[in-house]
């Protein structure tokens, strides 16, 4: 049996669209003078289409006519179980020509297509972000006018979107639906396993146009496009420091509170911030998982290796503008600085004794406490600075690093070197 479809005799003079019936040339003119002649009676709502206000009351009376005969999920539209059942038979019928990506929807490719063209037709008129869909601008409003619908009835937070509430309430059940495959983790959100994929693969889709860094998140690399802009739109209202980050003026905001909201399980020492407590718990676990490809020397911190490796490459970006005297890392800068000022922040409650690390202070007071945390694993001598154990394991291993230039003697210690210089000095051999 064919169907007939009748000749598109009836075409629109703005867009080109083609209909077979007048009628249907007549509603369609309506999306483009934004005319909407139907509205709802309960709420106000107005829509371009009759059929659009006949759905829309669904919302309204809560009916649900369309049932799934494979799982029983209700819906308001018959388009949205058509939809839904691609769920059951994992049809996609729908693929990218660039990428081979598919989807069940067409307009779902149809907005896929706009990350390859980089097109935003949708913009806020607020603060002129572009967005890909009009529902995200409908979303994203709700920051402007600060509106939360959707509240938690366990303990009363309040959400913009459904699907944030949906999330919230994981942290209540304590579920973690999304499994990686690769290491078995869990995670409450889907969005959160596909970036945690990254840490297997290595891959960093999103890369900066400015210096080529590259990062596995799209939020990161915005962030890291301040860098380059400068801009630090985020201010403390109490000191006037700027911030690129929110995040970063929340966790400032702590410095003036004295608010430390994690603590350590093992210890009870508590932290400002999450962060800090994670790197804390290595202190207890003996834990140092990036290691340098280099010397093999092992950091509890990305960051810390990442410096490290400048010593490696003899880079040393930061300098002083006094004397000139360059550095791999900028608080061995900020340190030298002190040199030149004098300046000794760090002062014992006890004797008043200034210092210009706060390493040095808390070395100082076990001369105090008389407390030797550090001992000698070969003959048991208990130490008050890692420091020193360091140069005493020299007695037992026979090693002299320090050599003289002049004549060559070796020494297991730099002061030592140092003392023996002078007699050169002075002219003795």
């Amino acid at each position: 049996m064919s169907t007939y479809i009748g000749k598109q005799t009836h075409s629109c003079k703005i867009c080109g669209s083609a209909f077979s019936q007048k009628c249907n040339l007549k509603t369609h003119m309506l999306t483009h003078t934004d005319e909407k002649p139907h509205s709802c009676q309960v709420c106000g709502t107005k829509f371009s289409h009759k059929n659009s206000l006949k759905r829309h009351m669904f919302t309204h009376t809560g009916e649900k006519p369309y049932v799934c005969k494979v799982c029983s999920t209700a819906f308001s539209w018959k388009e949205s179980l058509n939809i839904h059942m691609f769920t059951h038979t994992g049809e996609k019928p729908h693929s990218c020509e660039v990428c081979a990506s598919k989807f069940s929807m067409k307009s779902h490719l149809k907005t896929h297509m706009l990350k390859h063209t980089g097109e935003k037709p949708f913009s806020c008129e607020v603060c002129g972000y572009r967005f890909y869909r009009n529902s995200d601008v409908k979303r994203h409003m709700l920051i402007h006018t600060g509106e939360k619908h959707h509240s938690c009835d366990v303990c009363g937070s309040a959400f913009s979107h459904k699907s944030l509430l949906k999330t919230h309430l994981l942290k209540h059940t304590g579920e973690k639906p999304y499994a990686c495959q690769a290491c078995s983790k869990t995670f409450s959100q889907k969005i959160i396993l596909k970036r945690h994929m990254f840490t297997h693969t290595d891959e960093k889709p999103h890369s900066c146009d400015v210096c080529g860094s590259t990062f596995s998140k799209e939020s990161n690399l915005k962030t890291h496009m301040l860098t380059h802009t400068g801009e630090k739109p985020y201010t403390c209202q109490v000191c006037g420091t700027a911030f690129s980050l929110k995040n970063s003026l929340k966790r400032h905001m702590f410095t003036h509170t004295g608010e430390k909201p994690y603590s350590c399980q093992v210890c009870s020492t508590a932290f400002a911030h999450e962060f800090s407590l994670k790197i804390h718990m290595f202190t207890h676990t003996g834990e140092k998982p990036y290691s340098c490809e280099v010397c093999s020397s092992t950091f509890t911190q990305k960051s810390q290796l990442k410096t490290h490796m400048l010593i490696h490459k003899g880079e040393k970006p930061h300098s002083c503008e006094v004397c000139g005297t360059r550095f791999s890392i900028k608080s061995d800068l900020k340190r030298h600085m002190f040199t030149h000022t004098g300046e000794k922040p760090y002062s014992c409650e006890v004797c008043d004794r200034t210092f210009t690390r706060k390493s040095h202070i808390k070395n100082h007071m076990f001369t105090h406490t008389g407390e030797k945390p550090y001992s000698c694993d070969v003959c048991g001598l208990r130490f008050s600075r890692k420091s020193n154990i360091k140069k005493h394991m020299f007695t037992h291993t026979g090693e002299k690093p320090h050599s003289c230039e002049v004549c060559g003697s070796a020494f297991s210690q730099k002061s030592i070197l140092k003392t023996h210089l002078l007699k050169h000095l002075n002219g003795k051999k």
